[in-house]
């Protein structure tokens, strides 16, 4: 039975660390810059027993625009619905329920975010991105 929390003194924050160094999306992340992204932002922990299997976070103002970030189940917990159980928690998080908007960047996910509402975008047009290096 995994538990999540938005505790952020349960996070294990050497776990996220090291599991977001090996990702496509966070390769090269410090560790200073996950406590400080962890900090600013709404966290949800998974855990089994004490041990933390799981971890999404989400920038938002509460009101108008939620960004959804840094989901993951550890490999070895996959495939027994935990991420599913994840972005339930998130979704239906009482703190963003008035946020009328909700985006996030995959790449391999799709099916997962599908299922909780999220669509290719509607007028990509209208969208735009500053990338730094």
């Amino acid at each position: 039975m995994i538990k999540i929390s938005t505790d952020k003194n349960k996070l294990q924050i050497e776990v996220i660390h090291q599991f977001l160094t090996h990702t496509y999306w966070a390769k090269g992340r410090t560790l200073e810059e996950v406590k400080t992204s962890i900090k600013n932002c709404l966290c949800f922990g998974v855990y089994i027993e004490e041990k933390q299997i799981g971890f999404a976070r989400v920038a938002s103002d509460y009101v108008v625009f939620a960004y959804l970030m840094d989901v993951f189940i550890l490999p070895e917990y996959r495939g027994n619905g935990y991420s599913k159980k994840l972005m339930k928690a998130v979704s239906e998080s009482s703190q963003l329920q008035n946020c009328k908007i909700w985006m996030l960047k995959t790449a391999d996910a799709h099916n997962l975010y599908k299922q909780f509402g999220f669509t290719e975008l509607k007028e990509p047009e209208k969208i735009m991105e500053k990338l730094l290096k």
